[in-house]
């Protein structure tokens, strides 16, 4: 017999184009040593940015331990980004409600929202790799019965209507259309529940992409949107935003860190232009559905 945690039967394909095969494919092959490493810190793995000021101590380490300070440094810095997220849920959430992770990755925030909130967590990633390194990670901490992650596609979950009081997506809204992802959210999330998102996003009053936003886009293979997209198909889908927050200058201290570490991926010099420049927004925003 079904729970309320069981996936139904999904009628169609988790990955229903070529491009979110070559998404998924790109994920299920990437083992970058900048999630995987700063995961290594304390066992979260996250797929995502950090933000606040670093400590400049940490460069000035000795050299034998330079390496490891900025790499516990960065992790830090993306913890404190997923507390800020799930800041914005404030007291929606409920021990015993049931939330979901758009987007999970390896299933960092999810165990902190498990963790905070004492609620049910679905994480649904279209990588399949990812997913079994999320559960396993879950039973290793022996939260499986609380945590789940499932090979799902978030613009199709399968999940029951009005099943989640909260969702977040943590930097994954530029791999999909926005009004089919937040048609799919509205079903999920029951009214008075609550939607909270970080994402890059480009700024409309620049006009259109710049190259530094292109560069980024092309490197992981997504679509960054502009800003005010997110806030139409929002109104769009019944969802009312309120907070909104531009984390832009507290990221840039970040992405300076990462580009004088071992862990740097070259994509560095692009990020730092395109907020420098103002062409880019990093932005959290907050929505409740009604």
């Amino acid at each position: 017999m079904a729970t309320a945690q069981s996936p139904t039967t999904d009628v169609k394909p988790v990955l229903r184009s070529a491009y979110q095969r070559s998404v998924a494919e790109y994920w299920n092959q990437e083992k970058d040593p900048v999630n995987i490493k700063l995961g290594e810190v304390d066992g979260l793995y996250h797929h995502h940015y950090g933000i606040g000021a670093y400590d400049p101590a940490v460069l000035e380490a000795p050299a034998g331990q330079r390496d490891q300070a900025i790499i516990a440094e960065l992790h830090r810095l993306e913890t404190a980004q997923a507390d800020v997220l799930l800041d914005h849920f404030g007291s929606v959430v409920q021990p015993g409600d049931r939330m979901m992770d758009g987007g999970s990755g390896r299933g960092g925030t999810s165990f902190m929202a498990n963790q905070r909130f004492g609620a049910r967590v679905d994480g649904v990633s279209i990588s399949e790799a990812q997913v079994e390194f999320a559960n396993d990670q879950a039973r290793k901490r022996g939260v499986a019965d609380q945590v789940r992650f499932h090979f799902k596609n978030m613009l199709d979950t399968g999940f029951e209507t009005g099943s989640m009081r909260g969702i977040w997506t943590n930097e994954t809204t530029m791999y999909v259309d926005l009004q089919q992802l937040y048609g799919e959210f509205a079903r999920l999330i029951a009214p008075g529940g609550r939607y909270v998102c970080i994402t890059g996003c480009y700024n409309d009053v620049t006009g259109g992409r710049s190259r530094a936003v292109s560069q980024i886009d092309q490197h992981y293979i997504c679509n960054i949107h502009p800003r005010s997209e997110y806030f139409k198909a929002l109104a769009d889908n019944g969802f009312v935003p309120i907070n909104v927050v531009d984390l832009t200058a507290a990221t840039i201290p970040y992405w300076e860190l990462r580009a004088k570490s071992s862990v740097a991926t070259g994509i560095e010099d692009p990020f730092l232009t395109a907020y420098r420049e103002g062409s880019f927004h990093y932005l959290l925003i907050a929505a409740d559905r009604i």
